[in-house]
């Protein structure tokens, strides 16, 4: 299974990098833009080469700073010959943006999208030939075209995104952060909407997030039953299962939940 819980550290603390890998998370994105101030950049930089400073054992991500920016070159040029698993890059607003990443790096590109131009091109970048997955950057998307940031208005924005990658032959998108850390409700509440969407899986912020959004994610005892019930019924054209008519798709619904609890142990 791709990466559920992907977590930010800010790329100018590598002391928080071990601990960030150790929290539980299926991937940790170090993170060179939002997370580090201007005059910290360079020192952010030269922290990722240090002997040690990558943690073993898990998928590492690296957010790049917006492309066209001041600091862009620099951060592709601190991550030749690195470990990583590949590049996150923020503002993603064409295929020609990933094309650029994967030919300097060699390396799958997550494109975030997060800004009006990069949904309009949200199936174009979705079939680029670097991009591994899409990922909703919705706090700076709802900035962008100046609305409120919350499910309603949002709606179609992930919408489009998960129909963007199913068109693209990707895997399930990431969705954005919940902002706050301490309320499990909420977190636990915006992972179940982004997987009714379809999305398959979440950035945090926090490593107390990490729990949440795996409660979110995994099937409810009911919808595990439910999807048992269907798989053992006859498994030849449409049979009748607790008072519904059930046929391929209601049965590829249910090993997809089946699969998903597995996954979340």
């Amino acid at each position: 299974m791709l990466a559920l819980t992907m977590l930010f550290v800010p790329g100018d603390r590598p002391e928080r990098f071990g601990k960030a890998a150790a929290a539980g998370a299926d991937a940790v994105i170090i993170d060179l833009e939002d997370a580090v101030a201007v005059d910290a950049k360079s020192q952010a930089r030269f922290g990722l080469r240090q002997a040690g400073a990558l943690p073993p054992g898990i998928a590492i991500y690296v957010r790049v700073n917006q492309m066209g920016s001041a600091w862009y070159d620099a951060d592709i040029a601190a991550l030749a010959g690195l470990p990583i698993a590949g590049i996150m890059l923020p503002k993603a607003e064409s295929a020609s943006d990933i094309d650029a990443v994967y030919q300097a790096m060699n390396l799958p590109v997550i494109a975030l999208i997060e800004t009006a131009s990069g949904m309009a091109a949200c199936r174009e970048i979705a079939r680029a030939a670097g991009v591994a997955r899409l990922a909703f950057g919705s706090i700076d998307y709802a900035a962008d075209l100046g609305m409120a940031h919350v499910r309603e208005a949002l709606m179609l924005a992930r919408s489009e995104i998960v129909l963007a990658s199913r068109l693209g032959g990707l895997a399930a998108p990431v969705d954005g952060v919940t902002t706050t850390i301490d309320d499990d409700g909420m977190i636990i509440d915006d992972a179940r909407h982004a997987v009714s969407l379809g999305f398959g899986g979440k950035l945090c912020i926090h490593p107390r997030q990490i729990a949440a959004v795996r409660r979110g994610f995994a099937p409810a005892e009911a919808e595990i039953a439910w999807a048992r019930r269907i798989l053992a019924a006859p498994q030849d054209g449409a049979v009748s299962v607790d008072g519904a008519m059930v046929d391929a798709p209601v049965r590829l619904r249910a090993q997809a939940v089946l699969h998903r609890a597995h996954a979340l142990g």
